[in-house]
């Protein structure tokens, strides 16, 4: 299995929010699309970083009295971790597991297909789990 899958099933929509915005209105978006992560960027133009909930948190707490003045460009995570659509959800796993983040761009040809989160491995990680359990159970009935 391997992330276009997860691609099909949750869409390719991906929020971004701008590097100048502020994170007071990073936090609402987030909120709003129910979401733990957005992608900076600027138009169509390449994400140049990866905003999250714990981003927000960190500078909260490192800058007390700033909230209202510092913005995603302030607070985003500079190094975005990628992968393509052919990577499989292990791979994805591991990587996220390795480099300690929750969320992964899906790039291809420099071109953004989506986001996916770690619940969306997990998530896809246990319907491959019940499906192989229950072709073994079919096996086994019919056998």
């Amino acid at each position: 299995m391997t992330v276009a899958s997860i691609l099909r099933s949750k869409g390719r929509e991906v929020v971004n929010v701008k590097p100048g915005e502020k994170l007071g209105e990073v936090a609402r978006t987030l909120v709003r699309h129910r979401i733990g992560a957005a992608l900076v960027c600027e138009g169509d133009a390449p994400p140049v970083g990866i905003i999250s909930e714990r981003d927000i948190v960190r500078v909260f707490a490192e800058e007390e009295g700033m909230t209202e003045t510092l913005t995603a460009a302030d607070a985003m995570t500079r190094i975005l971790y990628t992968v393509t659509p052919e990577t499989t959800i292990e791979q994805a796993l591991e990587m996220m597991t390795d480099r300690r983040v929750r969320h992964l761009p899906v790039l291809e040809g420099g071109k953004l297909h989506g986001i996916i989160s770690i619940g969306d491995l997990v998530k896809a990680r246990i319907e491959a789990a019940v499906g192989e359990a229950a072709a073994l159970r079919d096996y086994v009935a019919t056998g």
